[in-house]
């Protein structure tokens, strides 16, 4: 019994000393880890082409071996719904994620600072400004009072959760950041506790974070940044398109403007049949603007009330009202463009105000009216080649009409040819006729007085 205790007691040492040397090893792995740094240049609006640029840029650092991830942030804000992925992704990255608001002058706006804040360290280089993170401004109107609180609220938890280990005057600057759209600058940030360094470049912030402790995942991990290897992780020119793409289409007015072309450019195809270009042309703007619509937060019930006015416009041009359509059909796109890209979660850089609704609206109903009438004006138009631009031709008959079963027959001479042609009535050569009808390679036609 004795021997077999010893065994059990000599089992259990081998077995807390493994534990322990992997606890050891696993809360010193990043300590002593001399992977790479890799870095990421975010430089634009937060969109999700950005967030898609993160999530393949932190693979690729974990899949090599990185002990850390370093973003280089330069941004004026962007979409909600974006920020928060990234900060998720932050947040349940399995490497520590270093934030750094660069270059001078550089800012972290709005959701960069949200960002800027999630990263287990961040820095920032002088003269750049992180903060003003308070979504749109209500309109005054109860509900959107309502969602602009819900939105503020919303924000202002996820400050308090980012900063909960900061100190109470760090949070409370946080929360000021969504309620008051406080900024601060870098070397107020680090005084008040919110990042760990004001680094004039990689280098120096590289240095300065070296040796300190962070929280990854639930496990303490120490900093081995000094003498790392650095990795630039470019966007790759797939990423590159699109996120140039996104930038540019996270524009009210731009997608406005793509929304509205293209849509006249698809009626003028379907009131005018035959051609390709302005069809193609109509599907490559709905799909740019309806990309750029992805990008930012918007209201759908928007984009309804815009196909809405189309059709209502369109209604005008079939059934003439004398204007109350077209007046109608004005109004519903103005208040579409409006509803549109006017959430509470919208970025203020991203609204469109009510002259550029108006003058959006008033354009593209006078540009659907005029491309819509003149599409019907031309399938309306009396042929004026091939053999259905012969009816209604004057001519003159080239001999005598004689009776042919239940009609006349003869040859008419008209719009350049002699025809063989039919008649209701005897016709003497050299008289006057109208064509009436073109059947194959005769016309049926009437004396023309």
């Amino acid at each position: 019994m004795f021997n077999l205790m010893k065994k059990k007691n000599l089992f259990s040492g081998i077995i807390a000393f493994i534990l322990g040397v992997l606890l050891w090893s696993g809360s010193t792995a990043f300590g002593a880890a001399d992977g790479p740094v890799y870095v990421l240049t975010i430089d634009g609006p937060v969109n999700q082409a950005m967030t898609n640029y993160f999530t393949s840029g932190l693979a690729d650092a974990e899949r090599n071996g990185a002990q850390a991830l370093l973003i280089e942030l330069d941004t004026p804000g962007g979409a909600i719904d974006a920020t928060l992925n990234i900060v998720q992704l932050i947040r349940n990255a399995p490497i520590p994620v270093i934030v750094y608001v660069t270059p001078t002058g550089a800012q972290a706006a709005s959701a960069g600072s949200v960002i800027t804040l999630a990263g287990h360290a961040s820095g920032m280089a002088p003269e750049t400004v992180m903060g003003a993170a308070s979504p749109v401004q209500a309109t005054g109107e109860d509900i959107a009072e309502t969602l602009y609180r819900k939105a503020v609220e919303d924000l202002k938890a996820v400050m308090r959760n980012l900063t909960e280990n900061k100190g109470g005057e760090a949070q409370a600057v946080a929360e000021a950041m969504v309620e008051e759209a406080r900024a601060v600058t870098g070397e107020e940030a680090l005084a008040l506790g919110l990042i760990d360094a004001v680094a004039d470049d990689r280098t120096d912030l590289l240095t300065q974070l070296d040796g300190l402790t962070v929280a990854v995942d639930g496990a303490e991990v120490v900093l081995n940044t000094a003498d790392a290897e650095v990795i630039t992780r470019p966007m790759t020119s797939v990423e590159s398109i699109l996120f140039q793409l996104a930038s540019i289409l996270m524009n009210p007015i731009f997608i406005s403007a793509l929304i509205g072309l293209g849509v006249q450019a698809i009626i003028f195809e379907f009131s005018n049949p035959g051609g390709w270009v302005a069809g193609f042309i109509g599907f490559v703007c709905i799909a740019l603007a309806l990309y750029g619509l992805g990008q930012l937060p918007v209201n759908f019930i928007g984009l309804a009330l815009i196909l809405t006015g189309f059709v209502l416009l369109l209604m005008e041009l079939f059934t003439p009202t004398y204007g109350a359509l077209s007046v109608t059909g004005t109004i519903t796109l103005v208040a579409g463009f409006l509803i549109l890209f006017n959430t509470p979660a919208t970025p203020e850089f991203a609204r469109l105000s009510w002259p550029a609704a108006i003058l959006i609206g008033l354009a593209s109903s006078g540009m659907s009216l005029f491309i819509g009438g003149k599409g019907l004006a031309i399938q309306r138009k009396q042929p004026f080649s091939g053999q259905e631009g012969l009816v209604g031709k004057v001519g003159h008959t080239r001999s005598l009409f004689n009776k042919d079963g239940s009609n006349y027959a003869g040859t008419v001479f008209v719009y350049g040819s002699l025809w063989r042609a039919e008649a209701d009535e005897p016709l003497d050569k050299g008289d006057k006729v109208r064509v009436t009808k073109v059947d194959g390679i005769t016309v049926t036609v009437g004396k023309e007085e």
